[in-house]
């Protein structure tokens, strides 16, 4: 079992906390490192593992809401394009551009040159910081992108936007060890049961769902950012909202990688929703649906996978059409739409991805709404200014929480690096030399792994093929990220699961070691765990 876990465990009943955030996806995430970085005595504690529900089922992208020009939400449009290159900026390892190159069908509701001059409007409310977009005919989608099936095509045009190198989960639990770092109390598979006011403070019982211990947090606010668990959370704690949640079920599938250029290519499936083939590393991954469900927990159905396989099958001019049998693995996950008022629904089209804070002043208690991983700095900077506006002190308030570390850190590593010729240490599987990856993932952590392989090789070696991890980074993983089950690092730690079959990840020699890396004497017994709770 992770020592930073139980020690934060026994932590969180010891203290009194300025604030306590429920809630490890992204909303929370980003609040505990702003509030954190700024001096505020925070801690958090999820249910499950961190990112563990919709912050792990995203499509990777980062962009600025293209489609919601065609609803007039240029407002929105404007903002989130605004966060896109601020995301890009703060985060230049990790956020990345990237080409969008759709093809639009005959008989589309737009013809493909008035959708071309929308991107050239994107474009311009992107204040141009990312290359121009360019308009393509049938014949040169089919010259650049042979994959492409073009019988139906019409012309189409290439544009950019941007996405995360890693994954969503990676990028999500940064802010998380972040926010550690500067102080906050953080623990997953903690459970918050109810809370209720104890004359200034907020008295939170709650549940350690591994060892079935209960405790109790104290706290002056409590901020709900359970994601799609929100209202579910907020009538136990008896607290009335502006908003709720409606839910869009989406889903991913990831195959062996279609095509080796590195673009996203984007048509409109056949319900008339955007859908992507994306690529990420060695595979690609297919989709997105769109489902209204009623709960936040769903499941990939079989009309869900033949949904997105004959769309793929029919867009692409693929030499063997792609079958169940292809599929490595799968996404599924609910977005949280906000919406205004507790009765009737809304237009479920014109539903957007914004996020919506209510604050209960009086109590002391926010709840966190909708939201994307385009917006997340602007949620954290937003909940930062509420939390100091309810009175609680804020001695840093304009410390700046997040980004990369600084140029000069990076130089520090880069120079380290080459002068023990690390990218010589690369495997032939990497999809990129190990100095990038170190830094993307571990920014000045880094430093301190490339002499822990300096003083010992053997810990460059690759445990587990084509996980692009060595053993020191799975030492790194079990000393500082609290991986409490095997299936957090495989799945949002790293991206392992998403990229090798369970029965190549069972079958390969070094699983065993990095199990015994991660939880010790405990390793046969989480080993099965994860065996029993994938039985697919």
């Amino acid at each position: 079992m992770s020592s930073l876990r139980t020690s934060n465990i026994k932590k969180l009943p010891a203290r009194i906390f300025d604030v306590l955030i429920v809630g490890g996806g992204i909303n929370g995430a980003v609040s505990a490192a702003a509030l954190a970085a700024k001096g505020v005595k925070v801690a958090l504690i999820d249910k499950g593992d961190f990112a563990g529900f919709t912050s792990s089922n995203s499509s990777n992208l980062a962009w600025g809401g293209i489609k919601y020009l065609e609803s007039y939400e240029f407002a929105l449009v404007n903002k989130l394009c605004l966060s896109r290159n601020h995301l890009m900026r703060s985060y230049p390892s990790t956020v990345k551009e990237i080409r969008f190159f759709t093809s639009i069908q005959q008989g589309f509701r737009f013809p493909p040159f008035f959708i071309y001059m929308g991107t050239v409007l994107y474009w311009l409310m992107g204040r141009c910081q990312t290359k121009m977009p360019h308009y393509l005919s049938a014949s040169k989608i089919k010259q650049i992108e042979g994959v492409v099936n073009t019988d139906n095509v019409k012309g189409g045009f290439e544009y950019s936007d941007a996405y995360l190198y890693d994954n969503d989960a990676r990028f999500v639990f940064n802010f998380i060890r972040s926010s550690m770092s500067y102080g906050c109390i953080a623990a997953n598979y903690v459970e918050s049961l109810s809370s209720k006011r104890d004359g200034d403070l907020w008295l939170t019982e709650a549940k350690d769902v591994i060892s079935g211990e209960y405790l109790s947090i104290r706290s002056k606010v409590i901020i709900n950012a359970a994601g799609p668990f929100v209202d579910a959370l907020n009538k136990v704690n008896q607290q009335g909202t502006e908003h709720h949640h409606v839910f869009s079920k989406g889903i991913h599938l990831i195959v062996n990688r279609l095509t080796q250029s590195n673009k996203v290519l984007t048509f409109f499936a056949s319900d008339g929703r955007l859908f992507f083939v994306i690529p990420m590393g060695p595979v690609t991954c297919i989709g997105t649906t769109d489902t209204q469900v009623e709960s936040p927990y769903t499941k990939v159905t079989e009309s869900d996978r033949q949904f997105v396989l004959s769309n793929v099958n029919q867009l692409l001019a693929l030499a063997t059409p792609l079958t169940e049998q292809d599929i490595i693995a799968e996404r599924c996950g609910v977005r949280p739409l906000a919406i205004k008022g507790q009765g009737g629904k809304a237009d479920w089209v014109q539903l957007s991805r914004k996020h919506a804070i209510d604050c209960n002043p009086a109590q002391g208690y926010l709840s966190i709404f909708g939201g994307k991983l385009t917006d997340c700095i602007n949620v954290g900077e937003e909940v930062a200014g509420l939390v100091k506006d309810l009175g609680i002190e804020t001695p840093y308030a304009d410390f700046k929480w997040y980004g990369e570390p600084d140029d000069s850190v990076k130089q520090e590593f880069m120079h380290r690096a080459k002068l023990m010729n690390f990218d010589d240490l690369t495997p032939a599987t990497s999809s990129e030399p190990l100095s990038k990856r170190f830094w993307r993932r571990y920014g000045r952590n880094a430093i301190n792994m490339l002499e822990n392989i300096r003083e010992n090789p053997q810990k460059a070696e690759l445990l587990i093929e084509n996980s692009e991890y060595l053993r020191v980074e799975i030492e790194h993983a079990a000393e500082r990220e609290m991986i409490t089950k095997l299936e957090d690092f495989l799945r949002r730690r790293s991206k392992i699961s998403l990229v090798v079959r369970k029965q190549d990840i069972l079958a390969a020699p070094g699983l065993q070691e990095a199990c015994e890396i991660l939880f010790g004497d405990a390793a046969q017994a989480k080993l099965q765990e994860y065996i029993d709770s994938t039985d697919t």
